[in-house]
């Protein structure tokens, strides 16, 4: 029966700078296998910033433009309020 120890040549430990440089090319394995799915992700995330970015604008817009309308009708009541109403008398 053979030993544990005697099963096949033994590893020489590595160094730190071996081990860093295993785990650097390991991680940058990972990176070039998931780069697509992470561009995908990155192309979603920003069009839907850029989605909200556009409707916020644009609401905005929208709700000055609202609020310039009624000002102006508000003016235009006023004028006629202080006119005082048009019958056929004083018109």
């Amino acid at each position: 029966m053979a030993e544990k120890g005697a099963e096949g040549p033994a590893k020489p430990a590595l160094t730190a700078a071996q081990l860093q440089l295993s785990r650097r090319r390991q991680e940058l394995d990972y990176w070039k296998k998931n780069a697509s799915r992470l561009r995908g992700r990155n192309l979603v995330t920003g069009l839907a910033i850029g989605a909200f970015v556009v409707g916020m604008f644009s609401y905005t817009i929208l709700s000055v433009k609202q609020e310039r309308i009624v000002e102006e009708l508000d003016d235009e009541v006023k004028i006629h309020i202080l006119r005082g109403p048009r019958t056929g008398a004083n018109s």
